[in-house]
Parts: C-alpha cells; sequence; structure tokens
C-alpha cells in the first residue's frame, strides 16, 4: 500500500536517514520515538509536503515521489487542528469537498454521514473558537476523512487533550479505523496509544527506523540498547551466551540465565518485570530460570507495586498491589523468582 525506500531528507535540525518501510492497507500503524526522531517529517514526506534529497515514495505501487500533495489522495491531522475560525464546524468539514467541486447536496450528506459516526452532529452550526479540545480533534478527523482519502496521517493527535479526552478518542480512533478501515499511520511518543491501536510499530531515533514490528515484538523484544531503553525495560543486562542444544545460557556477573533466543557471543538481556513471578516459597514450575533472592527496594505505582529482588542480580518485578499485599512481602523478605527461557530476549 505505501512503501518508502531509501528516503532521505536533511532539514537541518531534523532529518530522515535512509528510511524504507511498508505499510499494508488498510493496517493501524504506530511510528513512536522521542521528540525530534523525525516521526513528523516522515509523514509529511509521504504526505508530499517535502520532496526526498534521495530515496522514492509508493502509494499502491505507483510511484508519487514527485507528485503534488492534493493528487496524492492523503489527508493529515495535526495535533493543533488547523481548523479555519472563520467557518462553522460544517464549513470546515465540508471545506476539502469544496475544494474538489463536489456539488452542495453530495456535500451535505457527506458532511451529515461522517458527523453522525463520529457524534458531533450537534455541532454542525458552532464555530471553532466555541469548541473544547476533544470537539476540535474531532472535526478535524471529520474534515480529514470526509473526503475518503487512501491514506490518513495522524501527528500526534492526541497529545494536546486530557487524560479523559485522550482515552475517549482513542476508544473512538480504532472504532473509527474499524468502520472505515482507511489505511492510517499514527505519529505519537506515548506507548499507551501504540499498544491500543497498532497494528503494527516503527520506533525511531535520530531519523533512522530502529525497529518495526507488532506492539508485543517491539516492547517484549527490543533489538537495541536503545529500543529497550525507550520501551521501559526495567532488567537489561550484559553478559557473554553459549548456545547447547538450542538453548542459549548467558553469564550475567557470575548468575546463568537461560534463554530461547538462539544467540551466542557478547549480548544484551532483556526481561520485563511482568514476565515475572515472585513467591516466599519455592515455585514448582517448568520455567528455566530460578532464583533466590531478598526484597530491596519496593516502589508503589499506584495500583502495581514494583519490587527489586537482588539474586546476585537485581531484577525489577512487577506484581499488583493486592498480591503484594496477600504475600506479606516487604524490603527484607527472602522470596524466590521465577521466569522462562522465552521471557528473556538477547540482542
Amino acid at each position: 500500500m505505501i512503501r518508502i525506500e531509501n528516503v532521505s531528507k536533511d532539514l537541518g535540525e531534523f532529518k530522515l536517514d535512509d528510511a524504507t518501510l511498508q505499510i499494508d492497507e488498510g493496517e493501524y500503524f504506530i511510528i513512536l520515538g522521542p521528540t525530534g526522531a523525525g516521526k513528523t517529517i516522515l509523514i509529511e514526506t509521504i504526505a508530499g509536503i517535502y520532496r526526498p534529497d534521495s530515496g522514492r515514495v509508493f502509494l499502491n505501487g505507483a510511484d508519487v515521489t514527485n507528485i503534488l500533495p492534493k493528487d496524492r489522495r492523503i489527508s493529515m491531522v495535526y495535533q493543533d487542528y488547523m481548523l479555519f475560525p472563520h467557518l462553522t464546524v460544517a464549513g470546515n468539514i465540508g471545506f476539502g469537498l469544496r475544494q474538489k467541486k463536489v456539488g452542495k447536496s453530495e456535500i451535505k450528506a457527506k458532511v451529515d454521514e461522517i458527523t453522525d459516526l463520529l457524534g458531533v452532529s450537534h455541532l454542525l452550526r458552532r464555530y471553532p473558537g466555541t469548541l473544547s479540545g476533544g470537539e476540535k480533534q474531532r472535526i478535524a478527523i471529520a474534515r480529514a476523512v470526509v473526503t475518503e482519502p487512501k491514506v490518513l496521517l495522524l501527528d500526534e493527535p492526541l497529545s494536546a487533550l486530557d487524560s479523559r479526552t485522550t482515552e475517549r478518542l482513542r476508544a473512538e480512533l480504532a472504532r473509527i479505523h474499524k468502520l472505515i478501515g482507511t489505511t492510517t499511520i499514527h505519529v505519537t511518543h506515548s506507548f499507551e496509544e501504540a499498544f491500543a491501536l497498532g497494528d503494527r510499530i516503527a520506533v525511531m531515533c535520530g531519523g533512522r527506523i530502529i525497529q518495526v514490528g507488532t506492539p508485543d515484538e517491539v516492547f517484549r523484544r527490543p533489538n537495541s540498547k536503545f529500543i529497550a531503553d525507550f520501551v521501559g525495560v526495567a532488567n537489561l543486562f550484559r553478559g557473554r551466551s553459549v548456545v547447547h542444544d538450542g538453548i542459549s545460557e548467558v553469564c550475567v556477573d557470575g548468575i546463568s540465565v537461560v534463554s530461547s533466543t538462539v544467540k551466542s557471543g557478547d549480548v544484551s538481556v532483556s526481561i520485563r518485570p511482568e514476565d515475572i513471578l515472585i513467591s516466599k516459597k519455592e515455585i514448582d514450575s517448568s520455567a528455566r530460570n530460578s532464583f533466590a533472592g531478598e526484597i530491596v527496594e519496593v516502589k508503589d505505582m499506584g495500583g502495581i507495586i514494583r519490587a527489586v529482588v537482588d539474586v546476585g542480580l537485581p531484577f525489577v518485578v512487577a506484581l499488583t498491589k493486592r498480591s503484594y499485599e496477600d504475600m506479606q512481602l516487604a524490603p527484607g523478605t527472602r522470596v524466590c523468582i521465577i521466569f522462562k527461557a522465552s521471557a528473556t530476549h538477547l540482542f
């Protein structure tokens, strides 16, 4: 559906560096990364706002690298809405259709259809200045999809909203995508948005695409220290791996950790805190990694407790507050921790 091949664009402070990516038709694709990673330049290059210094952009197999934005059938929604203050909501939503010389009756029918879908029909006579942030974003999305684009680009669409509105609109975006099926590329720095909406994710840093995969693949199996740090892998160690019978055994500061990832030599090891079980007794399990140690630190995260267990290495374990209290755990408590070889990722 969308293919970019070795695209580079240097704008000085921000850049793309040899970006290659393919996005399938109907996919909800997330571009995730810190500020300055090059996320917005990437989608603006797909939209045609920027022409690449090198590389090509393809849409449905056709090379659109030198095609004007207006001829690409791509719509874009920015985080600051960019609504026309002098037009009503109906005027804003119908603007793109008027530019395409669509008849008045057809414009009205399409505007009515999309506003019914988004639940904003009651706002048609209002002006942008009278709307809340969430209402403005709904109108901006309605204006973008009413023209039936091949691709919808969303540049941090929820970042300017409060948490409650963000949660509602996140669900709304999922619902709209399910109903309309438009190929959507959504730029964000929010892990919650990536997990809730993305079929797949591309993580960017310094203008480069670092890793592409499903949310579970990227968050559970990061391919670099940057990705592991960025997505918040708490248990990240360096060690030396030796492979025996399709299983890797990694020595980390004298502690042996087993992984089903087959990789030998110097490696990084990551285990997500939620993949580690903790008990005051020995646990009868088929899991290959089992260690005894002591809780040395406890962090209350609200409904979740993060306990640091020293087994010769400091492992962070995530458990619910209810479980923590039921087990009567506390700093100084002797415990056992276990985790599967499949939960131990090497890169």
